[in-house]
Parts: structure tokens; C-alpha cells; sequence
């Protein structure tokens, strides 16, 4: 967990300044070999090249608990910044060693920082802090010695790194483990995401303890004015205004003077209204076709593969878009279907007949109708992106099956294996024809002879030139799909036909 969570955190400083991310994680016991027990002391370095962190928020950023920059509502992988903090904590819990936090924001100056968490006031204290040249580089490293059982994590760190080296096939991901093994994956394109947008919360996902503190804060002296624009995603002074006469609130009254039932009373009207405008779709930041399918060549080898994206939907007021990928074949994937999930571009690697994913595939889909064996090598990818995504519970390892998101998996999913399905049609028919190629070519000789026997000729006719156009017809449409297939299997019977007819 401490693994993802400052990779997490290296990965999304990246990309939101558009930096294609160069991510670095070694693994060594406390005393620099490999450990024989376990659990024992580790030493966790994560260093990456992103924009820095200001020297000034370094204290706070790393030593204080529920403090970082996504209180904000936008897509991200983690939740209001607290995982990297709770790894460090964790380090001081099981070792009582400080934290280095080395960091640069312009490339000239490093400011390097040595701090523990007091736990007590929840506020860093800076044990020593000193400033050496950056040589040009930026970005942030994070050091912390914390007590771990490598043998038993190493699966799900490896895991770990492939998925996201597959879903984030724009980065440069390095593990150095405590064995002195270096696993390298380097990223197969420079293309990147969209950045996610920040929005204002949608009146449909809004709660009373979201609504308190947003009267608390808000410089408004009605409500009328508090409903609009300012606070609410995609709410104007006319919805403003409709949706206080339908909740029976006086456009007038001021917030701070309401009383807990009247806040009830809003909450659940904001709620069950329904003429508010669904949210905007347009501030999230989905993985991309172009991207899904470099990270499913180079990581899965596949001999087909397809990426499908869903447009964009909404569950309680918060937007989502889900994407499907189906990689079936090549020389990685073994026989059985295998299901890689992931959140806002996190890999999801514990409980998964849990998930919402898992329970579509099982049960949800015909497979005799894609005609899919069960034992095909066949791996399924579904991404779903969020400004809020619906963990199950806390441990945000799996989706819980909200009717929408199931719903968009279930149709994207239906298309993916259509193409499959398609292709493996095409595929059958070609073996089929070169089956039938092989046999004329073990026969066709054998014909030409005799037949040049019984018309009592000296020279026999020009078989192979036939046998050749027969095994070139058919790939002239190799790789058409739809009408395009349908040309194909014209091409083939005609190639055939020149066979039978020479016979």
C-alpha cells in the first residue's frame, strides 16, 4: 500500500502539468541485503521527475494528516491527499525513523527535508533541512524506512506495476527490488490523457454534512443567490428559483439561519429534483483508445485486441465514462478469461468476484453467442473514470454494482466481443481456406502428372502458377472488417474456384 500510494501521488503530480511521468521505486531491507525474516525494516525510496512541491507546503504536504489539494471535486486516483501521508505515519509507527522529502521546483535548487509527525497535534517537525543543486531536474522524492513482509507483497507489487504500466502506457516505470532485481517498463507512447477538470458539486450528490459546510463558507445572504452558479454545477438563477418554489423555501431566508430540518428538508429536495441539467461529462479524464491499446500491445502481446469507450453518464450527480478493452491471443495471455480492473487509472487487485466488472462477466454475458471458449486466452479490461467513484467500502478494491455503471460495462463489453467475435469468424474461414490451399498443393501434383500421362505429353501443365493465385486471393482483404469481411469470402471462393475448375 505504500508502494501505490506515492506512486499514486508521483503519477498524478505528473500529469497534471502535462509532464510525461519518469517514476523510480527501490525496495532495500534496513540493512542493505536481502532480508531471510520477515516481517523486518525496509527502506521505500519513490522518486519521480513531476514539477516539484513548494518548499514552503513540504512540511504540511508530508507531515500533517488530511492535508493536500484534492479536497477539491475532480478525477484523481487518490482522495484528499491522505495515503502518502498515512505511509509515512506508518514508517514512524513501526521504525521511529524519520522521513526524507528531497524536492525541486525549478531544476536549480533541491530543498531536502528530514521530519517526523507528531502524532499528538497532528504537525511535522523538521528534524534538518538543507538545500544542494538539482542539476536541471525537477520532481519530488519521497524516502521512509517502515517495517514490511516483501515476500508475501512481492506478487501484488509486480502485479502493481504491470497493470498501471499497462493502463499508464505513457510512463517510464522502474523497480529496483530488495534482491537487486531492476524491472523496468518503458512507455510505449507520448501520448497523454486529457487533464482532469476541477467542477462544483452537482445538486443530485449533495448531503447534509456537504450542505452544512457549504452554508458555513459561503459569503451568499439567500438562498436564491446560494443556489446558483457559484456553488452548484450547471444550475442558473431560473433552476435556481424553480427549485426553491418545488422544496417550499423562501428565496429570501438567509442560510445561516436555517434550521437542521429545514437543511434536511433541502438535502433530500436536492436530491429528488427532477429538472436539474446532468453534469458535464466533458472535466473527466478517461484513458483514451490510442493509449489502452499501447499499453494492451506492449504489456499483453495480444493477437487482437480492441478498445471501446462509452459516452459519458452520471450516477447521483456525479459524472463517469467507462472503456473496455479486450486483448484475446499472442504469446503472454494463458488459456481462461482473465479480468483487469481499474478506477480513475488504478489498478484494482484484491476482492474481485466482488466487483460490479466481475459480476457482468459472469453473469450477464452469453459467451456461446461470441462464440468465446471457455478456455480461451482472453483478457478483459474495463476502466471506469469519476469524479467520485462508487467504492464498495473503504479499501476502494471494488465497485459496488450501481445500475448505471453496470449497465455501460454490460453494453461496452457486448461491443468489444462483437469485434472479437467478428474476428475470429474471419480467422476460422481463412484457416479453412488454407486448409483446402494445403490439400490442393499436396494434390495438384500428383493430378498434373497423371494427367500429362494420359493426354501423352511431354510437358506438364503450369500447376503451380494456380496453386500460388489461390493463396494470394484470399489475403487481399486480410484486413477489412463488415462489408470489407464480406469481399474477403468472395475473394476465397473465387481463388477456390479456379482450383476446382483447373481439376
Amino acid at each position: 500500500m505504500a508502494v501505490r500510494e506515492l506512486m499514486e501521488n508521483s503519477l498524478d503530480a505528473a500529469e497534471l502539468q502535462g509532464i510525461l511521468p519518469d517514476v523510480y521505486v527501490r525496495i532495500i531491507s534496513s540493512d542493505g541485503a536481502a532480508a531471510n525474516m520477515e516481517p523486518t525494516a525496509y527502506r521505500l525510496s519513490v522518486a519521480d521527475n513531476g514539477p516539484g512541491v513548494d518548499p514552503h507546503h513540504v512540511p504540511r504536504a508530508f507531515g500533517k494528516v488530511f492535508y493536500g489539494s484534492k479536497y477539491v471535486l475532480r478525477q484523481s486516483r487518490g482522495m484528499f491527499g491522505l495515503g502518502g501521508t498515512m505511509a509515512i505515519l506508518y514508517g514512524q509507527i513501526t521504525t521511529n525513523k524519520p522521513v526524507k522529502v528531497a524536492t525541486s521546483t525549478d531544476g536549480k535548487t533541491k530543498h531536502i527535508f528530514d521530519m517526523l509527525i507528531e502524532i499528538s497535534e497532528n504537525k511535522p517537525v523538521i528534524l534538518k533541512k538543507e538545500t544542494e543543486g538539482a542539476a536541471g531536474k525537477t520532481g519530488t522524492r519521497v524516502d521512509v524506512m517502515l517495517e514490511g513482509d516483501y515476500i508475501r507483497a512481492a506478487q501484488k507489487i509486480g502485479d502493481y506495476f504491470k497493470q498501471t504500466a499497462l493502463v499508464a502506457s505513457y510512463a517510464n516505470l522502474t523497480l529496483l527490488d530488495p534482491e537487486g532485481r531492476i524491472t523496468a517498463y518503458e512507455r510505449a507512447t507520448e501520448s497523454m490523457p486529457s487533464v482532469p477538470q476541477e467542477t462544483l458539486p452537482h445538486p443530485h450528490g449533495m448531503d447534509v454534512e456537504a450542505f452544512k459546510r457549504l452554508i458555513k463558507i459561503t459569503d451568499e445572504k439567500t438562498m436564491e443567490k446560494l443556489m446558483g452558479n457559484k456553488h452548484f454545477h450547471r444550475v442558473g438563477e431560473t433552476t435556481a428559483k424553480k427549485f426553491l418554489a418545488f422544496a417550499g423555501i423562501n428565496p429570501n431566508a438567509r442560510p445561516g439561519k436555517l434550521t437542521n430540518e429545514q437543511i434536511v428538508k433541502i438535502v433530500d429536495a436536492l436530491q429528488h429534483y427532477p429538472d436539474f441539467l446532468p453534469p458535464d461529462a466533458s472535466i473527466l479524464s478517461p484513458v483514451g483508445e490510442q493509449i489502452l491499446q499501447a499499453g494492451m500491445v506492449k504489456e499483453l502481446q495480444p493477437e487482437f485486441s480492441t478498445v471501446v469507450e462509452r459516452p459519458p453518464g452520471s450516477y447521483s450527480g456525479f459524472p463517469f465514462l467507462v472503456e473496455v478493452g479486450v486483448a484475446y491471443g499472442g504469446r503472454v495471455l494463458e488459456p481462461g478469461r482473465k479480468l483487469l480492473r481499474f478506477a480513475n487509472r488504478i489498478p484494482l487487485l484484491y476482492d474481485e468476484s466482488s466487483d460490479v466488472s466481475f459480476k457482468v462477466m459472469n453473469e450477464q454475458i452469453d459467451w456461446r453467442r461470441y462464440h468465446v471458449p471457455d478456455e480461451a486466452p482472453l483478457a478483459l479490461i474495463t476502466h471506469i473514470c469519476s469524479t467520485k467513484v462508487p467504492y464498495k467500502t473503504v479499501g476502494k478494491e471494488y465497485i459496488a454494482d450501481r445500475p448505471e455503471i453496470e449497465s455501460e460495462i454490460r453494453n461496452a463489453l457486448r461491443d468489444a466481443l462483437r469485434r472479437l467475435s467478428l474476428y475470429l469468424s474471419k480467422k476460422g474461414s481463412m484457416e479453412a481456406v488454407q486448409r483446402k490451399i494445403n490439400i490442393y498443393g499436396k494434390y495438384l501434383p500428383m493430378i498434373a502428372k497423371f494427367a500429362t500421362e494420359l493426354a501423352e505429353r511431354k510437358k506438364p501443365p503450369n500447376y503451380k502458377r494456380l496453386v500460388k493465385e489461390s493463396e494470394e486471393t484470399p489475403g487481399e482483404e486480410e484486413a477489412g472488417v463488415g462489408d470489407e469481411q464480406k469481399k474477403e469470402g468472395q475473394g476465397k471462393l473465387n481463388g477456390q474456384a479456379k482450383v476446382e475448375e483447373y481439376s
